[in-house]
């Protein structure tokens, strides 16, 4: 049994009337659309928080002027040491002509500075040369970490002017020997900040490496490498940090050119302003040494 429906003729009218309508509702090409009510608003402009803008600027120029407030008041009275004026004024004449050269051991400070530079990039180098696959050939395997880990915690405490005499005696000269102090205090935190982030490297990495069956260059290149680079860059960071104050003091005992030694020959010339003044030097190297690091860390980042 078949069951139609019918419809009236006011339901067909309308209907009608329904179809008229849809078809005046689309749109002319030629004619503009209407504005709907749902479109984007346009972006504003991000604010610019100056509240900590000024914070971060004025919290270290409040810090250093405290620094300077009690330096003043501490050299009030007089005496051997100078005052922050009479610093600033031998300050200016110092940079007037960093790069002056009076004979062999009597040059600028910023030769002095350049000559300290070189001496760590290159035991740095070094150390970076052999730490770091160390590091990773640590990590890797369970024999070498065994073999080399008392080694590591054997050595690592020396402090590094220790191995200054060593230098001396090897190489018969003091510029490779404060180069070697700077290498072998290096290479400690390169090492055992690799050898950890190896170590740390998911199991499940590894796994799919063994699956596809891929060779060790590929596992360190393509899995390994990008795993350790934020250990890797620390322990840069930290090698660089402790190369470049012992420089210093390898300096003040092997004589030359460099930083170090400039602050013990004004040390017997009685000169404590050039003291001071290397003092912030040296702070303000160091600083942009590891601010350097900071953004390649940053720059060079996989994650």
């Amino acid at each position: 049994m078949v069951s139609a429906v019918f419809h009236s003729p006011s339901d067909s009218s309308d209907a009608l009337r329904a179809d008229k309508a849809a078809g005046k509702a689309h749109v002319n090409p030629g004619t503009p659309a209407a504005p709907s009510s749902t479109a984007s608003t346009p972006r504003t402009a991000p604010r610019v928080d100056w509240a900590a803008w000024a914070l971060k600027l004025l919290a270290p120029l409040a810090g250093i002027g405290l620094l300077v407030a009690v330096w003043a008041l501490l050299t009030m009275k007089g005496g051997n040491f100078p005052t922050p004026a009479a610093t600033w004024t031998e300050a200016v004449r110092l940079f007037a002509d960093p790069f002056y050269r009076n004979g062999p051991n009597d040059q600028g400070i910023g030769w002095n500075i350049l000559f300290s530079l070189q001496r760590v990039a290159l035991g740095f180098g070094l150390a970076a040369v052999v730490g770091i696959p160390l590091g990773f050939l640590i990590g890797r395997s369970k024999v070498v970490g065994a073999m080399l880990n008392p080694l590591i915690s054997l050595l690592r405490p020396v402090s590094p002017l220790a191995w200054l005499p060593i230098g001396l005696l090897v190489f018969k000269s003091a510029d490779p020997a404060a180069i070697w102090t700077i290498f072998i205090c290096s290479i400690w935190p390169m090492i055992i900040n690799t050898a950890v982030g190896v170590q740390r490297v998911p199991e499940d990495y590894l796994n799919v490496a063994k699956v596809l069956n891929l060779s060790e260059w590929k596992v360190v290149t393509r899995i390994l490498f990008p795993s350790v680079l934020p250990y890797m860059l620390t322990g840069v960071r930290l090698s660089v940090g402790t190369a470049w104050l012992v420089i210093v003091a390898a300096e003040m005992l092997t004589g030359g050119v460099g930083i170090g030694f400039w602050v013990w020959d004004e040390w017997n010339n009685l000169n404590v302003a050039h003291i001071l003044i290397a003092i912030f030097v040296i702070g303000i190297v160091g600083l942009l040494l590891e601010n350097a690091l900071v953004a390649v860390a940053k720059r060079f980042s996989f994650e």
